[in-house]
């Protein structure tokens, strides 16, 4: 009998033994080392290694409370639903994902390919590292994992088997809580506002009762609204990348929900990253350089995964009714007004509820952390309100400039 035939949390003298048992990866006289690698706050991950040859490989498991929030219960399953989905995006998506070589129900956990020579790209951002590939990148990844698993494309008795094979409870309402809720109505007293913009906060999050609505409506729209299986959890903390090429990882939030949830969080998490360039790069000129290549990237996502979307919706639609003339217009135009909504929620839940960015966060002066958080804030706000003029990358970047201006 082995002692992994009970689920239990494990510690990194553990995993190497562990992932022997379960996989004939290593050689058996390999040296294994594991290290604990994980920045996230619900899941444990290791990356084990055998010194002799080299070779790695990462084990992530799921634990069963909040790494941050010992209250904060949650179903385990959620490993599971991650392994099925990295399959299946590894199939709508070749490459853009690790390979999954095991999911062990018992203990919860998923033994994956390592992503040697990568980075977290929230890490490398921090660092003011360029990545020209990016927007190219996570474009093909969202329009080729997202469109094939909506009805206009799906057989929709399969996609309702697939709604009912991913339902996730307990990380929804993780979203729906720190997402939609928390930020504007601090009912759980859980949220982190930096004090020097309390007050700010306080008039223009708390006190804005239309903000209120706006974003109510959009609760709604994630909870209801089961349009295409998304990623659920999609930023820069998702993503291991290289000057040549990406990786998506992390999808244990993954449902069936709005388009837009992915592609708006992406967007919201570049714009932290210009916060940080701006506010921490002394030389002037590479402080142009980063800043402008994270605006230009914005504005390449949105474009390009517009472009991409028309395209494969035109070679892959098999719903009769979403061929008749005028409809991807119309569904083009939902998904984008998900989209800057969602980039909006995002950037507020994120500068001011439970879970904050690094890229704000380690802002060093306050005065001019302070000034970044505004910066979010006004721009989200925008994001949220207007949400159905923000149709293309342009219209981004003119909102981000203004709001530049706004706060010189």
């Amino acid at each position: 009998m082995s002692r992994f035939d009970a689920y239990f949390l494990m510690k990194t003298e553990d995993v190497g033994e562990y992932v022997q048992e379960k996989l004939h990866y290593f050689e058996d006289d390999a040296k294994l080392e594991a290290k604990e690698i994980g920045d996230g706050n619900i899941n444990y991950v290791f990356r084990v290694k055998d010194t002799k040859s080299g070779k790695s490989i990462v084990v992530k498991q799921a634990a069963e409370q909040l790494r941050i929030s010992k209250e904060m219960k949650l179903s385990t399953d959620r490993g599971r639903i991650e392994a099925k989905i990295l399959q299946l995006q590894e199939s709508y998506a070749p490459g853009l994902v690790p390979k999954v070589y095991l999911y062990d129900e018992v203990m919860c956990a998923i033994i994956m390919e390592d992503m040697v020579g990568y980075t977290m790209m929230r890490t490398g951002l921090v660092n003011h590292e360029i990545y020209p590939k990016f927007a190219e990148d996570i474009t093909t990844f969202m329009v080729n994992t997202l469109l094939p698993t909506t009805d206009v494309v799906m057989n929709h008795k399969e996609k309702k088997e697939l709604v009912k094979e991913f339902i996730n409870p307990d990380l929804c309402e993780i979203t729906e809580d720190l997402v939609y809720s928390e930020p504007y109505i601090d009912y759980n007293h859980r949220n982190n506002v930096f004090p020097p913009v309390a007050e700010f906060v306080q008039r223009e999050l708390y006190e804005d009762k239309k903000l209120h609505l706006e974003a109510a409506k959009l609760k709604f729209d994630f909870m209801n609204n089961a349009q295409a299986l998304i990623h659920g959890d999609l930023h820069t903390g998702s993503i291991f990348i290289n000057k040549e090429h990406t990786f998506i990882f992390d999808p244990e939030f993954a449902f069936f929900g709005p388009i837009g949830y992915d592609v708006g969080n992406v967007i919201a998490n570049m714009f932290f990253t210009w916060c940080n360039g701006d506010a921490t790069i002394d030389n002037k000129e590479e402080k142009e350089k980063f800043c402008r290549w994270v605006l230009d990237t914005i504005e390449e996502i949105v474009d390009k995964f517009v472009a991409k979307f028309r395209a494969k919706f035109e070679e892959s639609v098999t719903e009769i009714m979403a061929k008749r003339e005028g409809f991807l217009d119309w569904y083009l135009d939902t998904v984008l007004a998900d989209t800057a909504g969602v980039a909006g929620l995002e950037s507020i839940r994120r500068t001011v509820g439970m879970a904050n960015v690094k890229d704000i966060t380690t802002i060093p002066d306050e005065g001019k952390r302070a000034r970044a958080e505004k910066m979010v804030i006004t721009l989200a706000k925008n994001y949220i309100i207007n949400r159905d003029k923000f149709k293309t990358g342009a219209d981004y970047r003119r909102a981000i400039n203004e709001v530049i201006q706004m706060y010189r």
